[in-house]
Formats: structure tokens, sequence, C-alpha cells
């Protein structure tokens, strides 16, 4: 893996190593033994991936540079390529950076020569979410064969239901979208369910936010959303024993969730956030070894750890 752009790179074999590497490091302290810098480039508000994405860097002794859009050189016009170029030209080994652009690195930075690792493309794809979303699946069930997952919520403006979706039929899991009609994205091959249903069937319930950012009016959907579309209180009531509520965050209370919903017994929201520090621990782990950067010794007692384990 050269660079780390989509979850469709990796083979079912390779996205379970990386969850036993993201388990592992869960439960064990581990330190690289060299000096390695890190850039995120963020050109796009962000809570959730860019702090975990610091956490798992300093958790693993890496040195953070730091960039921020507004006192950076893209105020006068530079281009990513050339903020891109600008940190690998003064030592980062690693850049992780998400732009709102869709195709930002075929069409900029296939001839960057350090690694890249996805924290957000667009609509299109979100990669480590993708990741920590399994994990926390497979750390509930062990499996995804033959898992009842529904994906529900703004399908079309999502860059994580993509990616989930694919990564989780090509894991064995039956996967099922659910949306109001103005939400849904017709070009991915998947059913649609409505809620009612979806809370009967699923296993997991996946829920996604709504993007206002990204419509260009206000919906009529949104009028009472949450009792049309959402997962309400009641719909909560008829899942199965056993099924589960994750979200990828932030979330609109009361909107795709109502607010009561978002800690409950069955919530898995705030495990997705932890987890998301440890998979991308285990990312950064895979992407540093395969291009060489990693030394022998760190690889070695990062590896012997795993398996022992």
């Amino acid at each position: 893996m050269r660079h780390f752009i989509s979850v469709n790179q990796l083979s079912e074999e390779e996205i379970v190593n990386i969850l036993k590497t993201a388990d592992w490091y869960c439960n064990t302290g581990y330190k690289l033994k060299q000096q390695l810098f890190v850039a995120n480039l963020f050109f796009e508000p962000s809570t959730r991936t860019k702090t975990s994405f610091i956490v798992a860097q300093r958790k693993m002794g890496m040195e953070v540079l730091d960039f921020h859009t507004e006192t950076s050189s893209i105020q006068k016009g530079e281009s990513l390529y050339d903020t891109a170029k600008t940190f690998e030209s003064i030592g980062a080994n690693l850049l992780t950076i998400r732009h709102p652009s869709d195709c930002w690195f075929d069409n900029h930075l296939k001839d960057i020569s350090i690694p890249i690792i996805n924290a957000g493309a667009g609509k299109t794809e979100h990669p480590t979410q993708c990741l920590l979303d399994l994990l926390t699946i497979y750390q509930e069930f062990q499996t995804f064969k033959d898992l009842k997952i529904v994906i529900a919520g703004d399908i079309k403006h999502s860059r994580v239901a993509q990616s989930n979706a694919y990564a989780l039929k090509a894991l064995g899991a039956n996967v099922f979208l659910s949306a109001a009609p103005e939400f849904e994205d017709n070009s991915l091959d998947f059913p649609y369910l409505s809620m009612d249903d979806a809370v009967n069937t699923c296993d997991v319930v996946m829920l996604l936010r709504i993007q206002h950012e990204r419509h260009d009016e206000k919906s009529r959907t949104m009028n009472d959303y949450l009792n049309n579309y959402g997962l309400s209180k009641e719909r909560e009531k008829q899942m199965k024993n056993h099924a589960i509520i994750l979200h990828p965050a932030p979330i609109n209370r009361g909107v795709e969730i109502d607010s009561s919903l978002v800690e409950c017994e069955r919530s898995r929201i705030f495990q997705q956030m932890k987890n998301g520090v440890y998979i991308r621990m285990a990312i950064m782990t895979n992407i540093l070894q395969e291009w060489g950067i990693m030394n022998e010794t760190s690889i070695e007692e990062c590896e012997t750890a795993i398996i022992s384990k």
C-alpha cells in the first residue's frame, strides 16, 4: 500500500490485518524508536478525524508539523501540489490530507514521493472512517459474514456511505441503504429499505449526518425528518436485542437520531471515536512499513507483540 486513498485498494486479508493491529493498539502502548515527521493537511473543518490523527501520531512518538489553512500560503494562492511538495521537501515522512475535491489525489498528488493517507475526499471516500466503523462492528460481533447492516441518512452527499457499503459487502455482510427520496444515491448498487423495515431486520443501524452544507437550499424533507426518516425512540424499541447503533459524527441531535439515543445502551458512537485513534495508528504502521520508513527494530517489536497476543 504505497498510498492509502481508498478501502477498495485492500483485500479482505489486509483489512482484517489492519483491524487486528488496531485492536492490539487498543490494549498496548507503543512508540517508534526513530524520529518521524507528519503533516496533517486539512482543507475542510474537522474535529474527530484531525484530532484522532494527531493523538494517534503522538501516541506513536511522531513529530506533528503545524498546518492551518487560514495562516498558510494557501491564502496567497499556493496550490495543493505545492503545499504537499513543500512539506515533502522540508522533511515530512507522511501526509494526511482532507480536501473538498472528489479527486484531489489523482488530479494533483500522484507524483509526491512520500506516503499519503486520505482523511476525506469530497463526497467520494473516507477510508479511515470506514475502517474504524469496521473495527467497532468487529469488536461487537467478531465477524461480518451474514450480518445485516443498514446505512441510513444523507447517502447522496456522504463519503462514508460509499466506503462502508463496498467494504462491508466484500467482508460478507448484507448491506442495505435507507434515505429520504432526495437523499438517495442510485449509483450505489444496494437495496433501499424504509427505516421501519431497517430497524426490525438489521443487526447494525449506521446513521449518517444530514450534510446541510452540501445542499443548495433547505429541503422540505427536513420538516419532521426524525419521525419520517430518522431513528426515533419508537423505532429504537423495534430493534433486535443485540443490534447496535453507529454514527460517524458530527451528530445532528433530534434530526437523524433522537438525542436520548446518542448515549443509550446499544449506542457505540463514542466507541467509534475512541477506535478512530487506534485504526489510524494501524494504518500509519502499515503504510510506513510498506515504504520501509519504519526501522527494523520498531517493525519487529510491533509485529511480535501482535502475533503473541
